[in-house]
């Protein structure tokens, strides 16, 4: 398969250019219509208990969704601005798909006892389409925030989703006005010159294309979540830097041999192009094929989760994966072939700076700094070992005391039209003016103990009744705290514990939240489980190893549970969080674990998918662990450590907006490539392998003739650069060597 692409990029470079400059007309142009289709909500779980009994009460009240607005200012009760917002008032419940507007004047607890607030609680009619709520929400809203006696500011319900969506799309725009400028500089930095750079960023950009068309694809029968738009896009720049990277340098070096041979390589010489396209898609390419397959498959572990928001994730970014695979192996070889011909090779001299990976001091031979840290830990592989996973679980050991929550409107930035109205609401009034309740829909029939049971729970704040039309009563529980703090989702589990077998049913946030947990903990298992199994047997067909999976599974989750550590301490436990615009949340949004857990897999996955791509070919070459081990890090170190680098950048990016979910997700990926790419893949692998010595490839002798049989690997050819003297012979083997 990867011979047929390499020569149809080749044969027709062209026409396959042309196809994906067709792409990315499309993926800019239909794609970014995306952003109108975006939802907020991604704790609901269809089926559970919590949305059950939400559809009940629907049906049972003619009201649908609300919203509120809150004026403030040095005095409310001012003739000016009663005027004003009576007009509005009064304008308001004449407007269409309107229900109910109380005067605030006349309504006890609108107005705050410091008479420097008032609310106005604005209910939608029930049973209204999507086009017509959002039409009566933002008619309401607008007229509202005609009022200019004082300072308004209108949020919740619709309005939020409204306002995330829009956050979302103005944190992509700066995200990729910062990031693509820095990643082509950093390119620069790193090749030395301007044709070599592009590429990447040429297959980035069709990524980003192939992202946004996803989504609008998806979006046509699932919904998609607010943070979507970013989370893809940073998951398809992120990856198509690192596969165009890993074959750009691999072309290069290609080339280089070319030159150690004596061959002409200069402008024109299609057939030396030619063949070190061929060579780079057979060696990189595998890797890359086998680094999309590994990715995709961490991601779609979250498809066995019902929630729409983490299905719909899944199936995304998973097709996201796929299309940057297809670009660098499709879209990148037709690029080489038509430009590949004035691209330095690799040890030519450049006319810029010194590149990025040579580090001032070290060895003129490319990787020699690489070559160092693996020899360090291959000498003493117990101390390093050692070292680092104390360091790493030292990490991550905030990470066991890791809370979610749906979290309020502190997760927005201070300039939000949400935070503004969340900061004067808890600044006027009393705590728990605007915490919603525990609704909880008793049935006919129900035992009286059992509902003044439920009334007497402890962590109730209040209790309102209401009689719906089939007799059914809605108790309203206020809790103490917030909405989804530990008060509320105790209440909910109460709740049920105490109702037995009556005909009672919970719904309201704290429950969708404890339901979100529940099928959290149910579904987490299998969907690990599945994980792992597909990665051991793709890591196997990688390498023909059976213990070489096991030690990469095992060092990938320490790492991930490394980020995952500080991500905890910093936003759930506040430390730091006010550097990056943020604060101590007390809990991690729910959508910013699933999400960090299974992209950063994917991502380590990737790069150690580049490292023993190289220590393979060595170990086949020579049959010498310990020259596999140096000279696969030698010749991957630089591939490995500019990858990381450009890929914490994009998630570096993403972290300028303010909202904190997507600070969340982006810290964490950014320390999950950063701490992969140090301390695991240049000190703990080498020394692992080093530990394991040629044991690292054994393999039973029947699934040693699995691999042959269903293995997917390259022909190798005779190696041109020799091994260092001492560490090989040189000579090529075509099959793996024998078994210790």
């Amino acid at each position: 398969m990867l011979a047929a692409l390499a020569r149809t990029a080749t044969r027709r470079p062209k026409t396959v250019v042309l196809v994906w400059l067709l792409l990315l007309v499309l993926g800019f142009g239909f794609g970014t219509r995306v952003f109108g289709d975006l939802t907020s909500s991604v704790e609901d779980v269809p089926g559970s208990e919590s949305v059950v009994a939400a559809e009940r009460l629907d049906e049972l009240t003619p009201y649908g969704d609300d919203f509120n607005a809150v004026v403030s200012g040095p005095a409310v009760d001012t003739p000016r601005l009663r005027a004003q917002v009576g007009d509005a008032i009064a304008e308001v419940r004449r407007q269409p798909g309107i229900a109910h507007v109380p005067d605030p004047y006349t309504t006890r607890g609108l107005v705050a006892g410091d008479g420097k607030a008032l609310l106005i609680p604005v209910t939608l009619k029930g049973g209204l389409d999507d086009d017509a709520e959002e039409e009566a929400t933002g008619d309401a809203a607008d007229r509202i925030r005609e009022i200019t006696a004082g300072d308004v500011a209108v949020s919740g319900g619709p309005l939020l989703g409204e306002q995330m969506g829009g956050r979302a799309q103005e944190d992509v725009a700066r995200a990729e006005l910062i990031t693509l400028p820095a990643v082509l500089l950093v390119l620069l930095l790193i090749f030395g010159g301007l044709r070599a750079a592009g590429l990447p960023l040429l297959v980035t950009v069709s990524g980003v294309a192939g992202a946004f068309l996803t989504l609008y694809g998806f979006s046509q029968f699932t919904e998609i979540s607010v943070y979507a738009v970013q989370i893809v896009t940073m998951l398809g720049l992120g990856l198509a830097v690192d596969y165009a990277l890993l074959m750009v340098i691999r072309f290069r070096e290609e080339r280089g041999k070319a030159v150690g041979r004596g061959k002409a390589v200069e402008r024109g010489k299609a057939g030396g192009v030619a063949q070190a396209v061929h060579a780079t898609v057979a060696h990189a390419g595998r890797t890359v094929l086998f680094s999309g397959l590994t990715v995709a498959i961490s991601l779609s572990g979250l498809v066995w989760f019902p929630s729409p928001f983490l299905r719909s994730m899944g199936l995304a970014a998973s097709a996201v994966v796929v299309v940057d695979m297809l670009a660098a192996l499709t879209l990148l070889p037709a690029l080489l072939a038509l430009f590949g011909g004035r691209i330095a090779p690799a040890g030519t001299k450049s006319r810029t700076r010194k590149r990025l990976w040579r580090p001032r001091g070290s060895a003129a031979e490319p990787g020699a700094f690489f070559a160092r840290l693996a020899l360090f830990s291959a000498r003493r592989p117990v101390a390093v070992a050692t070292t680092v996973v104390a360091v790493l679980t030292l990490l991550a050991l905030p990470a066991f005391g890791m809370r979610i929550n749906i979290g309020d409107a502190r997760q927005l930035p201070h300039d939000t039209e949400a935070r503004q109205l969340y900061d004067t609401v808890r600044e006027h009034y009393p705590a728990g003016a605007d915490t919603d309740p525990v609704k909880v829909l008793v049935g006919a029939g129900t035992d009286p103990g059992t509902v003044a049971g439920i009334r007497a729970l402890p962590g109730i704040r209040s209790a309102d009744s209401e009689r719906l039309p089939d007799g059914t009563v809605l108790l309203q529980l206020t809790p103490k705290g917030s909405v989804d703090g530990p008060d509320a989702t105790r209440i909910v589990e109460r709740v049920r514990d105490l109702r037995g077998d009556e005909p009672v049913r919970v719904t309201g946030n704290a429950a969708g939240l404890v339901d979100f947990r529940s099928m959290l903990a149910e579904r987490a298992p299998w969907a690990v489980l599945t994980v792992l199994v597909a990665l051991f047997a793709l890591l196997f067909a990688f390498t023909g190893s059976l213990l070489l999976p096991l030690r990469t599974l095992a060092t990938t989750l320490l790492s991930l549970g490394a980020a995952l550590g500080v991500v905890v301490w910093v936003f759930q436990d506040g430390h730091w969080a006010g550097l990056l615009g943020s604060e101590g949340l007390g809990a991690l949004s729910l959508t910013a674990p699933p999400l960090i857990i299974a992209i950063a897999f994917g991502l380590a996955m990737d790069y150690e998918l580049f490292i023993l791509s190289r220590m393979r070919e060595t170990w086949l070459e020579t049959g010498d662990h310990r020259a596999a081990t140096v000279e696969g890090l030698r010749r991957s170190g630089r591939v490995v450590s500019c990858a990381a680098l450009l890929l914490a950048i994009v998630f570096g990016g993403f972290m300028t907006g303010g909202f904190a979910p997507i600070l969340q997700i982006g810290l964490g990926l950014t320390l999950a490539v950063l701490i992969d790419a140090t301390l695991v893949r240049m000190f703990l692998v080498p020394a692992t392998m080093t530990l394991l010595g040629r044991r690292a490839w054994w393999a039973p002798a029947r699934m040693r003739r699995l691999h042959e049989w269903y293995g997917l690997r390259e022909e190798m050819p005779v190696a041109d650069d020799p091994v260092p003297v001492g560490q090989g012979d040189g000579r090529a083997v075509r099959q793996a060597p024998p078994s210790p």
